[in-house]
């Protein structure tokens, strides 16, 4: 059978995912002709594969069904998404396709793929509770008078930095903030959440360091602070609960 590559939008494109296995699952095209990429993947892998890339609209060429899976695994479809493993995209749509051809696969809890899956979701909420509870933010004077900026850095172990935003928000309402990450890193002036790429670990201050050395540490991911525009609310597409 033919060979197809998809290459999503980010590592955590849930919406690209769901979208590209329910094409394939749809048109009958196994897991072992898929492979799964991201933006990120280096060029000399993708190249190596020697797969042409996937087609949104019919990846099989014909026939079609509309299979109808548990809610139970689209909601752990969307935390295992933000797992770190290169794989788990692979081993979604493996799992996505073998519910639909093997009914009994929901009731066998010991089936290797699903305990791999339900303990990458495990790993993934641990850090997202580590995150929450684990970062502190360091006062520093960004020189908007009476208004300090809250800066912190976290190394999280997944992709979890836009999922976990809406407790920041949640919790610092009031306060301007920056949490800069390797991956990923987020500001929040009141109003607006912001995301910009991750920051240099090598460059991260020691939570101790002055303040200046915090300021120009913020500022080489997001530039110069800027007072409350008034804007609505930018939050994060995926938030699994």
């Amino acid at each position: 059978m033919q060979q197809h590559t998809v290459t999503l939008e980010g590592e955590t494109d849930w919406p690209g995912f769901r979208r590209e296995a329910g094409a394939f699952l749809a048109h009958l095209v196994p897991p072992e002709c898929v492979s799964w990429r991201t933006r990120r993947t280096p060029a000399n892998e993708r190249a190596a594969e020697g797969a042409v890339p996937a087609t949104h609209s019919d990846p099989a060429g014909a026939g079609g069904m509309n299979p109808v899976v548990p809610r139970s695994f689209m909601s752990l479809c969307e935390t295992v998404v933000l797992h770190e493993d290169p794989n788990r995209f692979a081993l979604l749509y493996r799992l996505l396709w073998r519910l639909v051809h093997e009914p009994d696969l929901r009731h066998e809890p010991f089936d290797a793929d699903r305990v791999r899956a339900l303990h990458m979701a495990q790993a993934v909420r641990r850090d997202m509770q580590k995150m929450k509870s684990a970062v502190r933010f360091r006062a520093i004077d960004d020189g908007i008078a009476g208004e300090p900026l809250h800066a912190a850095w976290f190394e999280p172990a997944h992709h979890i930095v836009e999922a976990v935003a809406p407790f920041f928000v949640r919790r610092f309402t009031s306060m301007r903030w920056v949490i800069l990450t390797p991956e990923r890193s987020m500001r929040w002036n009141g109003q607006t959440l912001e995301f910009a790429a991750g920051a240099q670990r090598e460059q991260a201050p020691r939570a101790d360091a002055a303040a200046t050395t915090w300021l120009v540490f913020c500022r080489s991911v997001f530039g110069p602070s800027q007072r409350r525009p008034a804007t609505t609310v930018v939050m994060p597409a995926i938030a699994p609960g």
